[in-house]
């Protein structure tokens, strides 16, 4: 399984960034995916994440409403449109799926994933 990160970047409070990861190698019919991150001196925490069976979504309530992710799955590929940036939002971000016969979004979202890719810096000055 491989996963590919990019977009991250410098931008200004209150600015946007996109970022997109590409998924290949594998073969799970339904899986979860999605963003965590991890801010200097923090534990990693799920930012957002999308069911590919049906679409369903989570989102870390310190990005509802600011935050969007969708997927193509066709292209095996997810992104993050971020929006309205914080300086809390820095951190190393990192795209992860879960394609474990059990899986649950939720439970993925907040506990962790199966496979990681390495990750992409986003930084937010205030």
């Amino acid at each position: 399984v491989q996963l590919q990160a990019s977009g991250g970047g410098l931008v200004q409070a209150g600015g946007s960034l996109r970022l997109s990861c590409a998924a290949s190698g594998f073969t799970f019919e339904d899986y979860a995916i999605g963003w965590f991150r991890q801010a200097p001196g923090k534990e990693r925490e799920g930012v957002s994440c999308i069911d590919s069976s049906d679409g369903s979504t989570y989102y870390a309530d310190s990005v509802k409403g600011r935050f969007t992710i969708s997927n193509d799955n066709a292209k095996n590929m997810v992104y993050l449109q971020m929006n309205s940036l914080k300086a809390e939002d820095t951190g190393v971000y990192y795209c992860a799926v879960d394609g474990s016969y059990y899986y649950t979004l939720f439970w993925s979202c907040t506990h962790g994933m199966d496979y990681w890719g390495k990750g992409t810096l986003v930084t937010v000055s205030s």
